[in-house]
């Protein structure tokens, strides 16, 4: 396992700051920042299916969006996303797609997981592009929000 740098934990309250924004349109509360080489924040994105009625719009997709956006750019070679919750199949290829070299998440997603616990499509070297994966970073806290979210919902 990868030690985890610290500014990674920092980074993530980024994220998790975006997913509690996400529960005011009734969306599941995963939050995503795009930290670029120098350490700024390059894009944020929170999960917004249900406030956009667009099945793509996964909080990693939204920041990969902003983050293009700001740079004027679709590479994000130099850049890291950090997101609450293990990225999906389509959101492990949005990251690949734009180059993004590493990979900070949060709680596991043992249902549809794509970076390493379902599929490994982030660290799969028979594809074209892959990236560093760190796990588990403050995931109790990624987990708590998912948790109290779909409680609230049964």
């Amino acid at each position: 396992m990868l030690a985890v740098p610290p500014q990674y934990d920092a980074w993530m309250g980024l994220a998790l700051d975006e997913a509690r924004g996400a529960l005011a349109t009734g969306d599941v509360p995963v939050g995503a920042v795009v930290i670029g080489a120098a350490g700024e924040v390059l894009g944020r994105g929170r999960n917004s299916r249900e406030a956009r009625q667009d099945p793509t719009a996964h909080a990693e997709v939204e920041a990969l969006r902003a983050a293009s956006a700001r740079t004027d750019g679709w590479q994000l070679t130099g850049a890291t996303l950090v997101v609450t919750l293990e990225p999906c199949a389509m959101c492990a290829g949005a990251i690949l797609a734009a180059r993004v070299p590493t990979v900070v998440f949060g709680a596991w997603d043992e249902k549809a997981g794509a970076s390493g616990s379902v599929y490994d499509l982030l660290r799969d070297r028979r594809l074209p592009q892959s990236a560093e994966v760190y796990a588990g970073v403050r995931a109790e806290e990624s987990s708590r929000l998912l948790t109290a979210f779909f409680e609230k919902r049964r």
